[in-house]
């Protein structure tokens, strides 16, 4: 089943066009801001859509820490089933574990105190729940002592969310992702979706790759209410708790992230959000009946959250000028910039050239790099921990094969700088190559959490 978003224009939704451009070239335009994709919803129709090449719309995307938005719809979907109750205490669910878990905090700890990240640790306890039990998160987890009584402290805390997805494979007899793709992802019509496992299953807590149009859609059931389509997904009582505060969180650093937590779901100055490492966001604003969902590259996440509120909001039932050819021009021609400068002929004079690496500690295990001429073109060839993975090179462009879309060219040093993005993620690796020395240098320019380069793909 395939369910897609009718498409409309911004002035006939009551938005300002102009407020939206705005929005797009700040988020082109700001520091440590580098956006994907971005799908904007307003009374469930698309009033704007655009992806920077070379990432593309029916491409998934990693969306790390936003995962735990989807997690949590199986929680409440499960809940609306009577396979779980939100009140019953974690250990319950593991019953192997009874005897060894008898700190009394760990033993009242329920999953609605999970769902809120109000576990009653003071911060994330996942490496020291690994120290623990490195093959069973779940047992380090319920074996770390909270430092107050559950439900009483917010902590962002990755095994909470882990703990739920295994909690909810255990109640329905099957996977994450097998136990959603009836109640909600067919719904929905998100058909691209797979999530990276461990030796228990989904990680639950990130991993899940999907569309920006699928977390726009996640977005969307929330706004409303959980009914799709007339047909009830989601309880409208888990709608209202999971996207309203069950947690205070007032020490949090940035603006957006000290308004309260719900279930999985951040509060925000305007609105709510589920969202993921390096600008992963689903953003939902009742108050307007909108959504917007964005994938990216990010570093600043505050800056791009401030760039909705400043340029987007005044936009939405804004009088501004009717301008929606401009901003459809804009959309249709987005693109990050291939790496510039010279043919990779210039500097490198033999067909085939092995770089060893120059500094082992700026991307460990990297060791070689290959450039490779492919008959009129070029490739480079990149090996870490002895996985090689190849990567087509354009010149002036982008060249996308499987799931990486690079681009090189010579500096005026002389050296040739390789830009390789790994398109299902937000991921994207520079490599300097000095074909004097023989030697490269390599850095990430947002370092991934989970992966090494030749992982760096949805899963099959």
């Amino acid at each position: 089943m395939t369910t897609t978003f009718p498409r409309s224009t911004p002035s006939a939704l009551g938005i300002d066009a102009t407020g939206v451009s705005s929005l797009v070239r700040a988020l082109e335009t700001t520091t440590d801001v580098e956006p994907h994709g971005f799908v904007l919803l307003r009374h469930g129709q698309v009033a704007a859509e655009g992806w920077w090449a070379p990432y593309s719309a029916e491409r998934p995307h990693l969306l790390y820490s936003l995962s735990k938005s989807f997690t949590a719809a199986a929680v409440g979907i499960a809940a609306r089933e009577g396979l779980l109750d939100l009140d019953s205490t974690v250990i319950s669910h593991f019953p192997e574990l009874d005897a060894e878990v008898t700190d009394p905090r760990s033993r009242s700890m329920t999953l609605r105190n999970i769902l809120a990240m109000a576990s009653g640790h003071h911060e994330e306890t996942l490496e020291r729940a690994r120290a623990i039990d490195p093959d069973d998160i779940v047992r380090g987890f319920l074996l770390l002592p909270p430092d107050q009584d559950p439900g009483t402290v917010f902590a962002y805390n990755q095994p909470c969310t882990y703990t739920l997805a295994e909690v909810v494979r255990r109640v329905s007899g099957t996977t994450l992702v097998e136990y959603l793709r009836p109640r909600l992802f067919d719904p929905l019509g998100i058909e691209q979706v797979s999530w990276k496992r461990d030796g228990r299953g989904e990680l639950g807590f990130s991993g899940c790759y999907a569309t920006t149009e699928s977390v726009a859609k996640l977005g969307q059931l929330y706004l409303q209410r959980g009914v799709w389509d007339g047909e009830r997904i989601l309880d409208e009582d888990w709608v209202a708790a999971a996207t309203r505060t069950q947690v205070e969180n007032p020490d949090e650093e940035n603006p957006d992230w000290r308004q309260g937590y719900g279930y999985q779901f951040w509060m925000a100055r305007h609105g709510f959000r589920g969202d993921g490492a390096y600008g992963q966001f689903c953003v939902v604003l009742p108050e307007h009946d909108v959504v917007l969902a964005i994938t990216g590259q990010s570093l600043d996440m505050q800056a791009v959250l401030d760039a909705v509120w400043a340029h987007l909001l005044p936009a939405i039932d804004g009088n501004g000028p009717v301008d929606d050819d401009a901003l459809a021009e804009v959309t249709a021609h987005l693109a990050l910039p291939p790496v510039d400068g010279e043919r990779l002929g210039t500097a490198v004079r033999e067909d085939r050239v092995t770089f060893t690496v120059a500094d082992r500690t700026a991307v460990p295990g990297l060791d070689t790099v290959v450039l490779e001429r492919d008959g009129d073109g070029w490739s480079a060839t990149l090996t870490q921990d002895g996985s090689p993975v190849r990567a087509p090179l354009g010149e002036g462009s982008w060249a996308v094969s499987g799931a990486t879309a690079a681009s090189a060219a010579v500096q005026s040093d002389g050296r040739v700088l390789v830009a390789v993005r790994f398109v299902d993620t937000p991921h994207l690796l520079w490599v300097r190559c000095d074909p004097d020395a023989g030697t490269f240098g390599a850095r990430w320019q947002t370092e991934p959490l989970h992966d090494r380069i030749s992982t760096l793909h949805r899963p099959a």
